[in-house]
């Protein structure tokens, strides 16, 4: 599989940017959310959400004073991705639309390239 290059970096949905807000709004220290990919899971790829602080080497994205991170190893694999925030009646999480994911499993965390 030849390397994977950052054409388009991804995009965070004004959505998902107001639930970090109101996740941040009490907070003493507000965190930046961070998107990373990992091995593993069921489709050899899953993603790992998190609240952190950003590093140096991260691109932030930012919107409603709020910020997502992404790591340099994770941000080929989102290039044209999409974070959002989605409110259903199974529950509510941050979710990731990723045009180059080949495939993913019914969970939604976990993909094949």
């Amino acid at each position: 599989m030849p390397p994977l290059t950052l054409t388009v970096p991804p995009k965070v949905t004004p959505r998902a940017f107001a639930r970090l807000a109101e996740i941040n709004a009490d907070a003493k220290d507000p965190k930046a959310l961070r998107v990373a990919v990992e091995g593993g899971g069921c489709s050899g790829f899953q993603y790992k959400i998190t609240l952190d602080t950003p590093a140096g080497d991260d691109m932030v994205l930012e919107g409603q004073d709020q910020k997502v991170v992404v790591d340099s190893v994770s941000l080929p694999f989102l290039a044209d991705a999409v974070i959002d925030f989605s409110e259903e009646l199974i529950g509510a999480r941050f979710t990731i639309d990723n045009p180059n994911a080949a495939s993913s499993c019914g969970c939604g965390t976990s993909f094949s390239m």
